[in-house]
């Protein structure tokens, strides 16, 4: 196997899931996807993930020997690496809980094969860019984080979006976790500060805002998605 390729890790303990994943994400033999490594429980996740250095970390919440919700937490404490939450728990509080304690997307068992690859190809992508960049793009919105200013590209035009501070500021959040759920908690936070993590209306209005200035240049009512009770996802054209 090419030592090249990124290295996901897959905490769960069903085999059977373990399994599917594991197949899916190598995929053909002649020319592996990924390097994949298997967990079943919290002492030979916590083990492999200092071994192995995962780049990209599959975790289910429900756990043998103990919480996956806890291992995510301890995992934060000194890396960065993308996590994707597998798990049957599909309460809002439950996604709320590992969105905000650092899991990068949130997908409910059962699940589409399909939908988690996709997942796993936009984690990589926007953790690990081919190269630093100035701009941001995600679908048809490109960020210049340089000049400030965000474009709306349709067919071989481009025109610039008038925003104001907070409205790009909000976009800028969205366009760099492009296929991710963003929880109010975190945009309230990096916008208005940690004192305005329940003032959700402010998020309301200003999102409000930014899906009409984006309706008006000709882009779905749905490019920014709304989780409800959660928070909210821009489109990501890849996912």
């Amino acid at each position: 196997m090419s030592q090249n390729k990124r290295r996901i890790l897959i905490i769960d303990d069903e085999e059977s899931i373990r399994r599917v994943l594991r197949a899916s994400l190598i995929g053909p033999t002649t020319d592996p996807l990924y390097q994949v490594y298997d967990a079943e429980n919290v002492k030979e996740a916590e083990q492999l993930l200092i071994e192995r250095r995962p780049e990209l970390v599959v975790l289910d919440l429900a756990l043998p020997d103990g919480r996956g919700i806890d291992v995510l937490k301890r995992l934060r404490e000194w890396s960065t690496v993308p996590v994707i939450i597998l798990s049957a728990q599909d309460g809002d509080s439950e996604k709320v809980e590992a969105l905000d304690a650092g899991a990068d997307d949130y997908v409910t068992k059962p699940f589409s094969t399909t939908e988690l690859l996709a997942r796993v190809r936009a984690a990589l992508r926007h953790a690990y860019p081919d190269q630093a960049s100035p701009r941001l793009i995600a679908g048809p919105i490109e960020l210049d984080l340089a000049a400030h200013t965000a474009k709306v590209k349709t067919g071989a035009t481009a025109q610039i979006l008038q925003l104001t501070q907070t409205e790009y500021e909000i976009l800028k959040i969205l366009v760099k976790n492009a296929g991710k759920v963003v929880t109010h908690r975190i945009l309230l936070r990096e916008i208005w500060g940690p004192n305005s993590v329940e003032h959700t209306q402010y998020l309301r209005v200003y999102v409000g805002q930014l899906r009409k200035k984006l309706v008006a240049q000709g882009l779905p009512a749905d490019l920014i998605a709304t989780e409800t009770g959660i928070g909210y996802r821009l489109s990501d054209d890849e996912t």
